[in-house]
């Protein structure tokens, strides 16, 4: 009798575990036609993606809304999980439909819309950021939804059209027009990560993103005489503009340590691996990433330009203030032949979120269940995501890729082999799961 007894308790356990062999083919299909939707921005025609997802949601009965933000397709998509209190907020689930261009001549021997599984990874543009996040947190809701679990707090996740190029018609615009949809207690985003060799060789160190670094973009444009190439002069725009780049980019060295950078240096074994993540995490930066000049097209050899303009993306880290930062480009610079126009500014410092929360436990303890040798940490990233936007209104916002990747794979993100494993796609999917059913 009393083991029949314990053998009843345990039903209810054993029946709240999904069936994997099931659920991950699925989750594989779902990314696969995901990746095929070419939902490229510009032009963030996301629509046939929203519909896509909308499907899948209403075919397990899961409240699904879309919202057109723009004039063409650029759509927004909220589909929400009822959970057990009403007295806590939801958790929201932050993704993004809209992939980067891609260079398919550059693409070797796969379709970068193609979602084809070769040699152990998922390639395909957006697998990484962030299609496959996006299809973790589906699943996971949908999941739930079938095995009739009810969350301990509601599960909203927000879709969104246009976070590759600010988010002017994704968060901004839904918080702005349809603000009320979105009421939460935590977000979670993209972001940290798990790895064996981005911050120390050989030591599995695992990021929660609790803030990352403000975006800022400025053009310079140089002006001055235009003339035959055949007969140098002092006047030359090019020359002005190369001079004035490099007084630009002579960073001082910061004034102090950014305390989450610290709690990362602590979790690697008090020093980082050498690599372009680590030093970008540890200093404000500029980069050089277009240049433009000459006469014609293609411009003319012998001409020397009476204009030539550069673009520089700077990524500040948390607590540098935006215009005191270009006060002191512009003081590098001292040229009056040289302009400076800020492209894209901050929306203010949103700061770091609070670590000490139900939910960044929940996650921590989700890591550690799957990987018990990690040193799960909180972590600033150096690009940016939609999470600022929740992070200057004051929620609490975390970056949670749960994938472990090595930084050959880590540095696919945007490029012409963009890809993940696929036996870290299947732990992602069970994790997120977990997090899910987690009480926070």
């Amino acid at each position: 009798m009393k083991a029949f007894f314990l053998f009843a308790l345990a039903l209810p356990m054993l029946a709240a575990e999904p069936d994997w062999t099931v659920v991950e083919p699925y989750a594989l299909s779902l990314l696969q036609r995901y990746i095929q939707i070419p939902s490229i921005n510009p032009p963030a025609d996301t629509r046939a993606a929203a519909e896509f997802m909308k499907r899948e949601f209403e075919a397990v009965g899961i409240s699904v809304k879309t919202y057109q933000a723009g004039t063409g397709n650029q759509m927004n998509l909220v589909a929400r999980l009822p959970g057990k209190s009403k007295a806590k907020k939801p958790l929201l689930l932050l993704n993004h439909f809209d992939v980067v261009p891609v260079d398919r001549a550059a693409w070797k021997g796969v379709d970068p819309f193609g979602g084809a599984v070769k040699d152990g990874f998922i390639w395909g543009r957006g697998t990484l950021d962030m299609k496959g996040i996006g299809v973790m947190h589906m699943i996971a809701m949908i999941t739930m939804k079938k095995m009739g679990l009810v969350p301990d707090r509601e599960i909203v996740m927000l879709a969104t059209c246009d976070e590759e190029t600010g988010g002017d018609l994704g968060v901004r615009w839904m918080l702005a027009n349809h603000g009320a949809d979105l009421e939460a207690e935590y977000v979670l985003d993209e972001g940290g990560l798990g790895t064996r060799d981005v911050f120390r060789q050989g030591k599995l160190v695992y990021g929660i993103s609790v803030a990352e670094k403000q975006p800022l973009w400025i053009r310079l444009r140089a002006t001055g005489t235009a003339a035959h190439g055949s007969q140098p002069n002092a006047d030359n725009a090019n020359m002005i503009l190369l001079a004035a780049v490099a007084k630009a980019m002579a960073l001082p060295e910061g004034a102090k340590p950014n305390a989450v950078v610290e709690a990362m240096r602590t979790a690697s074994g008090g020093a980082f691996a050498e690599g372009k993540f680590t030093a970008a995490i540890q200093r404000n930066t500029m980069t050089l990433t277009t240049l433009r000049s000459g006469v014609g097209d293609p411009p003319k050899i012998n001409v020397i330009p009476s204009a030539a303009e550069a673009t520089i993306d700077c990524r500040l880290l948390p607590g540098v203030n935006a215009d005191e930062f270009i006060s002191d480009i512009k003081a590098r610079m001292n040229d009056p032949r040289i302009t400076l126009e800020v492209t894209n500014t901050p929306p203010g410092d949103p700061g770091t979120s609070n670590f000490e929360t139900g939910l960044f436990r929940a996650l921590k303890q989700v890591i550690l269940k799957y990987h018990p040798d990690a040193e799960v940490t909180p972590m600033l990233v150096p690009y940016s995501t939609d999470s600022t936007k929740f992070r200057t209104k004051g929620l609490p916002a975390y970056g949670f890729t749960p994938l472990v990747l090595p930084a050959n794979i880590l540095a696919t993100m945007h490029s012409d082999s963009e890809r993940i494993p696929l036996d870290q796609f299947y732990t992602g999917v069970r994790m997120m799961f977990d997090v899910l059913r987690s009480e926070f």
